[in-house]
């Protein structure tokens, strides 16, 4: 008889207290017994919900009835057929608000687990990957066709996974020295942890996708110079990299950081361990601006090397956060101060000329805006100061320009995003294809992956039909 619990399993995961003080992830994964149980609270709907909300079209119920039956290879397989990065997107992926809306089992309770169950699998792989050597895979057959990937993000590696497992022969060209994009520049170790995604872009690599470091193209090669090597068609993945600020009077005074910055000093320059080259200035009081997923992870790391006190400041309540519940009530359970209804209006400097508080005015939502958020308006008379000697702006991204200025006839928009003409990303040119934030600006990882999937399939279909 199947598990009718109206309650998932919990999440093992490390003491708040004890996680504040190191850089390990924080949830620790399903137990062999728990994955199974929590499999068995799946209903099998034969109309399969879930799938219409996952973007890379995964057949949840099949992949959890297998784990049902303890088949986590069969599991595996299941869903490796539509996402190339499973480890990842079963713990960076917002699953509530996609498959997991879904789930009826959430009718009467919490919906099945699907994001755990799906890194209990991943987990599973990648552990059995680590007691063998992996060949790559000698049943594709190979093409004669070539294709450079431009970001070796979310996009640019489902990109490459897809047209691999094609038969194409595919590049990657990342500009930074380690592969991964946001996964390994925007994403917290103890969130994300970097051997995790080095292990499912290795997982790439046995499929027979090069990857090349330090390659700015725009800079090193242009689009129209990887034509020209003979590439057939080009996908770009290059992200949401450009940090946006607020503009108000304050924003250039020292210890003031996009959490661009900041989260790329810490993840990809390892600023955290104390023999950092490249070490970063640890606060006291610390002050993030944003509610999204961005300003969880660099308030939580701000805790992590030291600080006193973190307040997230965000101008709208706590039911409008956009971040993703587990990330809110991981950094509440570590003591970070939620400031609602706030909203930044100057950065006042200390007798240094740093950082020294936030001079902040109170809001109240008044009527929706054009997406049905209710908008923020200011209360007169309410300034109020929050001392911060270090301030993180974490307000969005957009598009690196670079690729727009050095691409000729690739249109964009008034954001700098890329212009597609449908869900499959092609271009204003040729044979050059774009998606996830490049195209979107910044959102996240699985509907990045998705596009990049989308995308494939439409390279796929035109290098075919040549």
């Amino acid at each position: 008889m199947a598990n009718m619990s109206p309650m998932r399993n919990p999440m093992p995961s490390q003491d708040p207290l004890k996680r504040c003080e190191n850089f390990d992830e924080v949830a620790l994964g399903y137990t062999k017994e728990q994955a199974v149980e929590e499999a068995d609270r799946c209903l099998n709907c034969k109309t399969k919900p879930c799938v219409k909300g996952c973007p890379v079209g995964i057949d949840i119920p099949e992949f959890i009835m297998l784990v049902k039956q303890e088949n986590f290879s069969g599991a595996y397989d299941v869903i490796s057929e539509a996402s190339s990065l499973p480890a990842i997107c079963g713990r960076v992926c917002p699953q509530e608000r996609q498959c997991e809306k879904y789930c009826v089992r959430a009718n009467k309770g919490e919906s099945v687990g699907i994001g755990r169950l799906e890194r209990f699998v991943a987990d599973y792989r990648l552990e059995e990957n680590r007691k063998s050597v992996v060949q790559e895979d000698k049943k594709l057959v190979k093409t004669d066709k070539k294709v450079a990937i431009v970001g070796s993000g979310p996009a640019g590696l489902a990109c490459a996974g897809a047209l691999a497992k094609k038969g194409h022969s595919v590049t990657v060209f990342e500009a930074l020295h380690t592969p991964g994009g946001v996964l390994v520049y925007g994403i917290p170790e103890f969130r994300l942890p970097k051997q995790i995604v080095a292990e499912e872009i290795d997982t790439l690599r046995n499929l027979g996708v090069e990857i090349e470091t330090n390659m700015v193209i725009g800079k090193i090669l242009s689009v129209d110079e990887l034509f020209e090597r003979g590439f057939n068609a080009v996908f770009i993945g290059t992200g949401a990299g450009l940090p946006r600020f607020m503009n108000i009077k304050g924003e250039n005074l020292k210890n003031v950081y996009s959490a661009n910055e900041f989260l790329t000093r810490i993840n990809l320059m390892k600023a955290y361990k104390e023999e950092s080259n490249t070490p970063i200035y640890r606060g006291n009081k610390v002050a993030v601006v944003g509610g999204g997923n961005v300003a969880m992870d660099a308030a939580r790391s701000a805790k992590r090397l030291g600080a006193k006190e973190v307040y997230i400041i965000y101008r709208r309540s706590g039911e409008e956060i956009p971040a993703r519940r587990e990330e809110v009530e991981h950094a509440e359970e570590e003591g970070i101060i939620f400031k609602f209804l706030t909203n930044p209006i100057e950065i006042l400097p200390d007798e240094n000329n740093t950082a020294g508080a936030v001079r902040c005015i109170k809001m109240e939502l008044g009527e929706p805006d054009s997406s049905g958020r209710r908008s923020p308006a200011e209360v007169p008379g309410s300034e109020f100061e929050i001392e911060a000697d270090c301030v993180i702006i974490a307000i969005g991204t957009s598009p690196n320009p670079l690729i727009k200025n050095t691409t000729e006839g690739l249109e964009t928009d008034r954001k700098g995003c890329i212009i597609t003409k449908d869900e499959n990303g092609l271009t204003s040119r040729k044979n050059v294809y774009a998606g996830g934030d490049a195209v979107t600006g910044a959102a996240t990882v699985i509907l990045a992956m998705g596009a990049g999937k989308s995308a494939a399939e439409e390279i796929d279909k035109g290098l075919r039909s040549n």
